[in-house]
């Protein structure tokens, strides 16, 4: 039996699976940042400073605007 009529036989197949693996690896690496990217990065939506969970509270009213700016004082230091 002769794959591949004699056009590297082995050396394409292997070629191709790596070719293939590579694509699915960039596609999931795509994937991943188009969503917010690598946890740990920086760059994602969920890595989110002290201070900025602080001012998300203080404008939905979870806290005062004295608790708001002891805690923003603190966290200034």
């Amino acid at each position: 039996m002769h794959w591949f009529n004699g056009f590297g036989g082995g050396w394409m197949m292997i070629f191709w699976w790596i070719l293939i693996i590579a694509v699915i690896v960039v596609l999931v690496k795509w994937a991943a940042i188009s969503t917010g990217g690598w946890p740990g990065n920086g760059n994602n939506r969920l890595n989110k400073s002290a201070l900025d969970i602080l001012e998300e509270r203080y404008a939905r009213g979870e806290i005062g605007k004295e608790e708001y700016e002891e805690k923003k004082k603190d966290l200034m230091r």
